[in-house]
């Protein structure tokens, strides 16, 4: 039956316990696993003041001498947003008492729910006691204890215990929570989103931990202000760390971290992170800073470093941000900045070589982009001059796409402009204009036929040339023009059929590019220094990665594409070569693949079966000797919880040893994890460099040089994460020493912190 609003007084409701720290684990897992109350009564009517009350029940009592009406079966009682579920209700209209009995839950205008078999409230379901209570927040965590109250909102808890944890498996079982703090007292604040305990200590895997008396934590997403779980590690440069962060909730945008660094082998070390979210963007700051000793590195090549080391403030600044002004324009930029060449592998903070300082603004719009941005750069590298690194202020770029009213196809027209200053080095500014068409069709025979043609201006000035190492890279100082025209015609035949149950696509590719002897050498190269013959080039209309150098060649390229799906299995692959019409000698230098008339053959090959195994092979042969130039492997095999990664890349290249960009090496990177239990796995892995004279002449490596090793074993679950994790570092740098070194990571999940 629904029974009509009842005028009440005022009146407040609390929730029910149940027995926690004295039972045994699983018993404790059963009483924390919320209670199944079926409802066969309809809801209450809700209340249209505060001073009535919903009511619903199987069946109503009401004795008018006592004053006091029972009712039972399915009761449920509804005011000012709390909800009262009960077996039976006695409501004492004298005192205002209400007692619930039999499978009792109190849900309070908050969305926390308390579960017990006996409750004692006040009429307005807000304020009341309860032996044993079970009280399941909303979000997420729970509470229980011995005995427990609720006034002015705010409850009370007497020998309790909170776990973010599961306590049921997945077939519904009770079991023991991964984690569970335990207090004499615990006090829940729903207003602030607060727990604080008395005495309390933390359990994990049903061993107590430290003891931690003035515990206090944050619950639900918002979070809040408190300590976070510590960092401990250990390495040969720093000796024992401790780091313990404090969390700092400024506002529900804003926060700030404070982490304290405290070393056995170095002084202590202050770390700041702040994070600021808005309406139109979002900006973080990091910085760290302390006071030390290093081994100044400087521009002294490696292997000659000096060894007196020089006490300083070191410190590292780490900002990045991002604004979106309007739907077409956007600000963005970042600083990144070290005290010295050391600081961040030093303190493990990260193995970067170079720092990259930008600022910018863009827009971009349905068919244009426009672009302003700068850029600065610090290096890290022993022995790199600073003076020779570049800074690019400004870089302007302008691009528009319209379409072609006369031949059809595509134009884009682009103008660009860049400024390049060394502090000791070569100075270049350049400027260009150019314009791009395409146009592409299909031919009555299936072809796919794109005719390409490109126009550009290009102007230049540089001074100190001879500043530059490599003279190839310098071009002549003062002003320099060039004009660049090139065309080309690339056509692609696609044949499609059924194949071993799927469909394969068999693709013969050719192209014809035609471009006239171009001053390139006369030019600065500024930006198109690291080239290399690639699958992905292969059919580019410039092959040089930049806008500095153009290949001035008449060539054709001609390869085979072809792919396989199956419902389990795909299969992509490419192979091509290309060939220069004209006999001029070319201004691609020894090594890339392209400096012959005919050209080194290239090609890619990627498997992939289900999720379970992934593999990539890109290879380079020698056009004369079919030597292998380029051999590289990227291969994954296994599971999300269980697999193998491998690595491995070879450059044999015989690239002139003065251009940097073209070094030879080899190497192998070997990664994997074993998932060995349903929460706990193992994980590796290990950087070999392999290189010896057949890669690099100069080099006076014996061809096994290792120079990082990982290995651990962590936990995971829903509520918790650990791991602990062994690293062997084989590169010095300065006063960050090779070495071992063991970290250990707690954190704790659904704690609000």
């Amino acid at each position: 039956m629904v029974t009509p609003l009842f005028p009440f007084r005022s009146a407040l409701l609390l929730g029910s316990a149940l027995p926690l720290l004295a039972l045994a684990p699983q018993a404790l897992a059963q009483q924390l696993n919320e209670p199944q109350t079926p409802i066969s009564a309809p809801d209450a009517p809700v209340p249209t003041s505060d001073d009535q009350i919903g009511f619903a029940a199987d069946a109503l009592q009401y004795d008018s001498n006592a004053e006091v009406v029972t009712a039972t079966g399915s009761v449920q009682l509804l005011r000012e947003g709390n909800r009262l579920r009960a077996d039976k209700v006695v409501w004492d209209r004298e005192t205002g008492k209400v007692e619930a009995l039999g499978n009792v839950s109190l849900t309070d205008a908050d969305g926390n729910i308390a579960y017990g078999d006996r409750f004692d409230v006040t009429d307005t379901l807000k304020d009341g006691m309860v032996d044993n209570m079970l009280l399941v927040l909303q979000s997420g965590g729970r509470l229980a204890s011995t005995r427990g109250t609720r006034v002015n909102g705010i409850y009370t808890l007497e020998r309790a215990a909170y776990t973010g944890c599961a306590v049921e498996d997945s077939k519904g079982c009770p079991k023991e929570p991964t984690w569970q703090i335990n207090a004499v007292k615990v006090v829940y604040n729903p207003t602030r989103e607060r727990v604080s305990y008395t005495n309390a200590n933390i359990e994990l895997f049903g061993l107590p931990l430290i003891p931690l008396p003035g515990l206090s934590h944050p619950v639900g997403e918002g979070g809040g202000s408190g300590l976070l779980m510590p960092n401990l590690r250990y390495d040969r440069n720093n000796g024992f760390e401790v780091a313990l962060p404090y969390f700092f909730k400024l506002a529900p945008n804003r926060d700030l971290t404070v982490t304290p660094h405290v070393y056995t082998n170095a002084l202590p070390m202050l770390e700041a992170n702040y994070r600021h979210l808005y309406d139109r963007g979002a900006y973080q700051v990091t910085g760290f800073l302390t006071y030390g000793s290093r081994v100044a590195t400087g521009d002294t090549p490696i292997g000659t470093l000096p060894t007196e080391a020089e006490k300083d403030i070191r410190g590292y600044l780490d900002a990045s941000g991002a604004m979106q002004l309007t739907p077409e324009w956007s600000l963005d930029g970042s600083i990144r900045f070290a005290s010295d060449r050391t600081f961040l592998r030093r303190y493990d903070i990260n193995r970067d070589d170079r720092l990259r300082s930008t600022l910018g603004a863009q827009r971009i719009g349905d068919n244009s982009y426009f672009s302003i941005r700068g850029w600065a750069v610090q290096t890290l590298r022993a022995g790199d001059s600073q003076g020779q690194t570049p800074i690019a202020l400004p870089l302007i770029d302008y691009r528009l796409r319209v379409n072609d009213p006369l031949l059809g196809g595509v134009l884009q027209l682009q103008a660009n402009t860049l400024a390049i200053t060394r502090t000791h080095g070569q100075d270049t500014q350049r400027a260009f204009a150019a314009a791009e068409w395409n146009l592409r069709t299909l031919t009555g025979l299936g072809q796919e036929v794109t005719f390409t043609g490109y126009l550009r201006g290009d102007a230049y000035h540089s001074s100190d040339n001879a500043l530059t190492t490599v003279p190839s890279y310098a071009g002549s100082p003062g002003w320099q023009g060039r004009g660049i025209a090139a065309a080309a015609v690339d056509m692609r035949w696609p044949f499609v059929g059924e194949a071993f149950g799927g469909v394969q696509r068999l693709a013969p590719r050719v192209q014809i590019v035609a471009a006239p002897h171009l001053a390139n050498l006369s030019l600065p190269n500024e930006d198109a220094r690291a080239v290399d013959l690639e699958d992905s080039n292969l059919f580019a209309l410039n092959r040089f990665a930049g806008y500095d150098r153009f290949e001035d060649s008449t060539r054709i390229t001609y390869g085979l594409e072809y792919s396989l799906a199956l419902p389990d299995f795909s299969l992509q692959s490419i192979v091509g070569q290309s060939y220069r019409l004209t006999n001029r000698e070319s201004i691609l230098p020894e090594g890339t693949g392209l400096s012959g008339r005919t050209s080194d053959i290239v090609g890619r090959v990627t498997a992939r079966y289900k999720d379970f195994i992934s593999l990539t092979h890109r290879f380079r042969l020698d056009k004369g000797s079919m030597a292998v130039r380029r051999n590289e492997v990227d291969a994954t095999v296994g599971s999300k919880s269980t697999y193998v990664m491998v690595g491995y890349l070879r450059l044999n290249r015989d690239a002139d040893a003065t251009l940097e960009d073209l070094q030879d090496r080899e190497e192998i990177r070997l990664g994997g994890r074993v998932q060995f239990a349903r929460f706990w796995s193992a994980f590796g892995s290990t950087v070999i460099d392999l290189t010896d004279a057949k890669e690099d002449p100069l080099s006076a490596a014996d061809g096994y040089q290792p120079v990082r090793h990982r290995l651990g074993v962590a936990y995971e679950d829903d509520c918790l994460t650990l791991g602990l994790t062994w690293r062997r570092d084989y590169v010095a740098n300065g006063d960050a020493r090779k070495g071992n070194g063991f970290q250990l990571r707690l954190a704790f999940r659904n704690i609000g912190i």
